[in-house]
């Protein structure tokens, strides 16, 4: 990687904005310099952000976006329905098919500002639950594709050992995510040698899948596998959930799990969104990370996660696109914003005294994505990971603002298509406004669909 040097009209730093100023990415890809003026042969750009990570992705459900829409029946079409449609598409794909679709889902996310993805990964075997001579096959065409599209990964396989909370056994679709403990860690020790040829701001962490899925030895073995790397886990997402859990376990998902488990800030609760105020409170001062993903939630149906009353409490927030259906970064946070005033009904809730909302929301989804995926990113610093976006400041949204109205007009009043360029740690991936691979990753996908479609 050659050194790099930016100057931009508005850079909003650590320190907040500054104007006509320039950073100097090193060869490593990091942020070597950050200061006023134009140096000579610097490449001059509008508006230039930190970028944030995307901390929850199932890539390969981007492969059935838009064909679970109709109903199944009255009242009854939930997430649980769709999770039975989502296990009968996921008999169809072979390892070829699934480093196309994540190749595809992270230039995708890179082009709509994302520089970084948690990848939730739980699709590890052959259709009949037997593992591929290589036990990390899929986690490897995975890495394969971020190395493809240069995008930033920490990379979550999850550990699924059960049906549900009554120990039931694995049937249909869930057979190519189930792992016996040793059976995991044989598969996750092959990562770790995996990830010693991988780009330097790639990161391993771990995910048991959810209280549902793992007992209390299978999310010991993965807070000791994780050592101090991320640990990341659905929680509390759908009000089934939480009875079954209350029922079983005598307690709520979160109570339980913050009174059983070493939550720290190693941890990102996965949407966490039937939670109260008192788990609220908890949760903020474990200093764990609520991942959040409005698009996917909203299509769900799953509910509203409290984000007004979390971040009162000191509460750190990040977002994720999960299922993929859309992958679309302001509107994340427009979304995250406008349902806490249709809940609260009222106007501009996520903010403080000093920040508007779109600043309060970006800065939110930087700070907490970067802690969630143990990424030193999020931020436009002497050090960091030059993780950043570049946004057309001519565009009709932008023209005239200043500051962080730069950010409300993004997130309140226009889409991604005001990017132009970003980096991921220093790679320049995004170059006015499209992928530098996009013709290449857009026919291999095409041509993995064309196969899923004509077999339907």
């Amino acid at each position: 990687m050659q050194e790099q040097i930016l100057f931009a009209t508005n850079v909003l730093t650590a320190s907040g904005w500054q104007h006509n100023a320039h950073v100097i990415i090193d060869t490593e890809g990091r942020l070597r310099t950050v200061a006023e003026g134009q140096p000579l042969g610097a490449r001059r750009f509008d508006v230039l952000l930190p970028a944030p990570a995307n901390v929850h992705s199932h890539s390969f459900q981007r492969a059935m976006a838009g064909l679970t829409e109709h109903r199944q029946r009255r009242g009854e079409d939930n997430f649980w329905s769709w999770r039975q449609l989502m296990y009968q598409f996921l008999e169809r794909l072979d390892p070829e098919d699934i480093e196309a679709i994540a190749a595809q889902v992270q230039m995708e996310m890179l082009e709509a500002g994302y520089a970084s993805v948690g990848e939730f990964h739980y699709l590890h075997h052959q259709l009949d639950g037997k593992s591929y001579d290589n036990p990390a096959e899929l986690s490897y065409r995975v890495l394969n594709a971020a190395k493809t599209s240069g995008i930033g990964l920490t990379h979550l396989p999850v550990l699924y050992m059960r049906a549900g909370l009554d120990g039931g056994m694995l049937t249909d679709g869930q057979l190519r995510f189930g792992c016996t403990l040793d059976r995991f860690t044989e598969l996750y020790d092959a990562l770790i040698a995996a990830f010693r040829d991988s780009p330097n701001d790639f990161r391993l962490g771990i995910a048991p899948h959810s209280l549902r899925a793992v007992d209390r030895d299978g999310l010991q073995l993965a807070t000791d596998l994780a050592c101090d790397g991320p640990i990341h886990i659905h929680i509390a997402e759908q009000t089934a959930e939480v009875e079954a859990v209350r029922h079983s376990l005598g307690a709520t998902p979160v109570g339980w799990l913050l009174d059983h488990a070493p939550v720290d800030e190693r941890w990102c609760l996965v949407h966490a969104t039937h939670t109260d105020e008192s788990e609220l409170r908890q949760l903020a001062a474990s200093h764990a990370v609520a991942g959040l993903c409005p698009i996917t939630e909203a299509n769900l149906g799953d509910g509203i996660f409290n984000a007004v009353t979390f971040t009162e409490h000191g509460g750190k927030l990040a977002i994720g696109s999960d299922s993929n259906v859309r992958i679309a970064l302001a509107e994340e946070l427009r979304l995250l914003e406008y349902s806490q005033r249709l809940h609260h009904r009222a106007r501009v809730q996520l903010t403080n005294d000093d920040l508007s909302c779109g600043r309060f929301l970006y800065e939110q989804a930087n700070r907490g994505g970067a802690q969630a995926l143990a990424r030193d990113a999020g931020r436009i610093e002497v050090g960091a990971l030059a993780d950043l976006v570049a946004l057309d400041g001519e565009h009709t949204a932008l023209r005239n603002r200043h500051g962080d109205e730069l950010l409300d007009a993004w997130i309140f009043a226009a889409d991604d298509r005001l990017i132009t360029d970003v980096w991921s740690a220093g790679r320049h991936v995004v170059q006015e406004g499209r992928h530098i691979r996009r013709d290449a990753i857009s026919r291999a996908f095409n041509t993995v669909m064309d196969n899923l479609m004509s077999a339907r």
